[in-house]
């Protein structure tokens, strides 16, 4: 499984007027968490470009339990659960503030899509030899 943390504060443009988080933002949140994931393993979505492929989000899946504030340091969870193959691939995300409570998690797939085109196509080797380390070989 492929773990990673995030840490984002929240200013006051993230806020309604009761000072709380926006739920809009949590795509946002999502989208950082994947961002700095993908870093971690010297990899971006720049990247995946530069080789003609895009990743549209396709499907996202938002729960809130707690409201994240202003001021608060949240942290974004994102979670590889399983070593992606064919055209796809699914984050799974929680987001906890500094009192360790969770907030929200979400579930966010993407395809990969050669730009040219626009046709799924196979997540990039390169990344997959970085991401296949992180995941338990099953033998027979």
């Amino acid at each position: 499984m492929f773990v990673t943390e995030t840490q984002i504060r929240i200013h006051y443009a993230l806020t309604d007027q009761m000072g709380v988080v926006y739920h809009g933002h949590y795509a946002q949140f999502y989208e950082i968490g994947r961002a700095e994931a993908m870093r971690q393993i010297n990899y971006s979505y720049k990247d995946i470009e530069a080789i003609g492929i895009i990743m549209p989000v396709v499907d996202i899946h938002s729960r809130f339990l707690r409201p994240a504030k202003y001021e608060d340091l949240i942290t974004v969870k994102t979670i590889l659960k399983e070593l992606p193959i064919h055209h796809k691939i699914m984050f799974h995300h929680e987001i906890y503030n500094q009192q360790d409570e969770l907030l929200n998690t979400g579930d966010v797939t993407l395809y990969f899509i050669q730009a040219k085109g626009m046709k799924r196509c196979e997540m990039p080797d390169d990344l997959k030899e970085k991401l296949a380390g992180y995941f338990p070989k099953i033998t027979d």
